[in-house]
């Protein structure tokens, strides 16, 4: 290949070209396949390491000397790269499951939400729905800060009216408070109501195409939950102090900004081009879920995620799903993180 044609490649183009080479010549060694290619000593370095970083070449075995590399395959190298990503956002989480193994065996008196953090964390499993009740108005009355709120679904209709109390009595006192919903609660007439009454109020709201679970937090250090996430009716976590709400923070935070202001429209696109929904379909394959699970989480049909993950790849301009997820991990859309700099 000429150095005019060569040149034409920047950065990952040149990475693809020498990938490509590689397999279609698995007797060349990498220094080979780059003289071919005319690249300069700073361009193979960058080809080096981004194939490497992709997973899409590794090292050989002290036992296997040679110059060649081994070439890893798409779907291999796929599957290990999203694990990684995966495996990142795990890691956040982790003092979670392991509060949650520990559940049954942490007992005790809790931490009241205005007293001084502790460092232990205090949990107890309630399953008297009026005890929650009166949890929530306690904590309404001894919040100081901030309340973050997270709702599967739409509130009863006798609850409205309790909760925008709430609301008025937070806002008094100059409290903070952020809730989040599922974006099919759109579709019914009374929470659309509901919502315009809560934002009038000052409170900060988004919406999301899936959220994972019911959850009160407070003052970084109370959190109200399920012990099912997958169950609205199970018993309840009471959980206080730090060390485990902390790490609930994160999830909802996590959740918060990849969810959409209220009032934005279902479809409105991100600063990436994808909407909300496509990206919750594309953090889902990344995951490794399957499509029909993905349509039950988005509540959908099958067609519909076929649709969303073929607009996906036409953003990103991928072939396949495996480009996709390739080019997705790249510009930190699995992680939201920023677009990694351009070599």
């Amino acid at each position: 290949m000429s150095r005019n044609a060569a040149v034409t490649r920047a950065g990952s183009e040149q990475a693809l070209a020498v990938y490509q080479e590689l397999r279609a010549r698995p007797e060349a060694g990498f220094d080979e396949v780059a003289d071919g290619f005319e690249l300069s000593a700073d361009e193979r370095d960058r080809c080096r390491r981004e194939l490497a970083s992709l997973g899409l070449t590794a090292t050989r075995e002290a036992s296997d000397p040679g110059p060649r590399p081994l070439v890893v395959d798409p779907d291999v190298a796929l599957l290990r790269l999203l694990r990684r990503e995966r495996d990142r956002l795990q890691d956040r989480l982790a003092a979670t499951s392991r509060a949650h193994t520990a559940l049954e065996a942490l007992a005790g008196p809790f931490l009241r939400v205005g007293a001084a953090p502790r460092s232990e964390v205090e949990v107890e499993i309630v399953t008297d729905p009026q005890r929650v009740l009166r949890e929530l108005t306690d904590l309404t009355a001894s919040v100081r800060t901030a309340v973050h709120v997270m709702h599967t679904g739409s509130v009863r209709r006798e609850d409205m009216a309790a909760e925008l109390e709430r609301d008025r009595s937070r806002a008094a006192r100059g409290v903070r408070v952020r809730a989040m919903y599922s974006r099919r609660v759109g579709t019914v007439p009374e929470m659309t109501q509901h919502l315009e009454d809560r934002a009038a109020l000052g409170v900060e709201l988004r919406l999301s195409p899936v959220v994972p679970m019911n959850m009160v937090l407070a003052d970084e250090n109370f959190a109200l939950l399920p012990t099912d996430p997958h169950d609205p009716d199970s018993p309840t976590i009471l959980a206080r102090g730090p060390g485990l709400v902390r790490s609930y923070l994160a999830l909802y935070e996590y959740c918060w900004q990849a969810a959409a202001r209220y009032g934005e429209e279902p479809g409105e696109p991100g600063g990436d081009g994808l909407s909300d929904q496509q990206r919750a379909a594309l953090h889902m394959l990344a995951s490794g879920i399957k499509d029909e699970q993905i349509a039950r989480s988005l509540g959908v049909s099958l067609r519909t995620v076929s649709r969303l993950l073929s607009e996906v790849m036409q953003e990103l301009g991928a072939a396949s799903r495996f480009e996709a997820g390739v080019k997705a991990a790249r510009l930190g859309l699995l992680d939201g993180e920023g677009p990694e700099p351009v070599a």
